[in-house]
């Protein structure tokens, strides 16, 4: 009786064994390390000096003063300029050039350009008025100037996400065009 107690604990810690060194091998064979991925909450706080961007360059310093709802709208900003990049490639990929338009040109110059610099101008804004809080202008003044700051910069913010959210819709509308003119095309030939 012990010696079949025996051989079916034999049995089930070798199952165990094989069963998991398997699973680290399949793990490993694409590529994988078991155990270190890790969940990342959407919904989490974002840290700007922990913030990743796949096409946007910004200067983490500046990005210290904006708030939560401006570090996920920037993200999503990011997000879909990767899309449009990633459509460009594409294309560049077939062999197709894009002839840029002037909406193109301006999203372009608005991104990479003008976006930086209204950060670095918030940022100096924001951090002059918390650094010289014994001035001469009353606490009422600079409020309001940060008030007013605050409301340019996200109207700012606003157009960009709305002018890229036009440059996407034209993309897609373009691509849904191309498909009826192919249907069309193969319609009329049978």
């Amino acid at each position: 009786m012990s010696v079949l107690i025996g051989v079916g604990i034999a049995t089930t810690v070798g199952v165990i064994y094989i069963g998991r060194k398997s699973w680290h091998a399949l793990h490993k064979a694409v590529g994988i390390t078991p155990g270190v991925l890790v969940y990342q909450d959407p919904n989490q706080a974002l840290a700007p000096k922990d913030m990743r961007w796949r096409q946007l360059t910004l200067n983490p310093q500046h990005l210290a003063s904006l708030t939560q709802r401006q570090l996920q709208q920037l993200r999503r900003i990011d997000n879909r300029v990767a899309v449009y990049s990633d459509y460009q490639q594409s294309l560049a990929q077939q062999n197709i050039t894009a002839t840029m338009t002037e909406q193109q040109f301006v999203l372009h110059k608005l991104l990479h350009t003008r976006l930086p610099e209204m950060l670095a101008s918030y940022y100096h804004l924001v951090k002059n008025d918390t650094n010289y809080d014994n001035t001469i202008t009353s606490n009422h003044s600079k409020s309001n100037q940060q008030d007013e700051a605050q409301q340019l910069l996200q109207a700012m913010l606003d157009n960009i996400e709305a002018k890229l959210e036009s440059l996407l819709e034209q993309m897609e509308n373009h691509h849904l065009q191309d498909l009826r003119i192919m249907k069309q095309y193969m319609d009329s030939q049978s």
